[in-house]
């Protein structure tokens, strides 16, 4: 694939507000739609450009490297590895504060897609199902985390309070 910053070139102020927190993100990606085809545990597509979000952070070698695959195969280099240079824990529980707009938006897309006739829109659907989930279940508990080694550089050892989300 070749050295990351060839194909990382996502600005941080061009993010788009549907990406999970943490250290990758979609930036004006392309509209070609193969991110989930690699990717599908962590890549959904929004439905104003057809540009594609992370939806969930890699958690492990593996998955960095299916992240960094659907990367690189996004011919306007749109995706981006530096959220942690930004992400702060005020930014970080701000965006989890506004987390019913994007429920609202996942609902209503997931909603209008799932009976779709083509099938790339009604498998993106599915992702957002998931997506939806692991806004319900699972993302307070991983960005607390993501936040608290936002403070302290490291992860936390077991005594240790992770920071409320609000």
């Amino acid at each position: 694939m070749g050295p990351p910053e060839a194909y990382l070139r996502g600005r941080w102020t061009e993010r788009d507000w549907r990406n999970v927190p943490g250290p990758f993100y979609g930036a004006l990606t392309d509209s070609c739609w193969t991110g989930r085809d690699i990717a599908p545990a962590h890549v959904v597509y929004e439905d104003d450009y057809g540009s594609e979000i992370v939806y969930r952070q890699p958690r492990n070698a593996s998955e960095v490297q299916l992240v960094l695959t659907a990367a690189w195969n996004d011919p306007c280099g749109g995706y981006a590895a530096d959220g942690d240079e930004h992400w702060t824990l005020r930014l970080l529980q701000e965006w989890w504060v506004d987390r019913g707009r994007l429920a609202a938006w996942i609902d209503d897309l997931q909603r209008r897609w799932s009976s779709r006739e083509r099938a790339d829109e009604r498998e993106n659907a599915a992702g957002l199902r998931e997506y939806a989930e692991y806004l319900g279940s699972g993302l307070e508990a991983d960005l607390r985390h993501y936040g608290f080694w936002l403070d302290h550089r490291r992860p936390p050892r077991p005594d240790e309070r992770l920071p409320h989300l609000g």
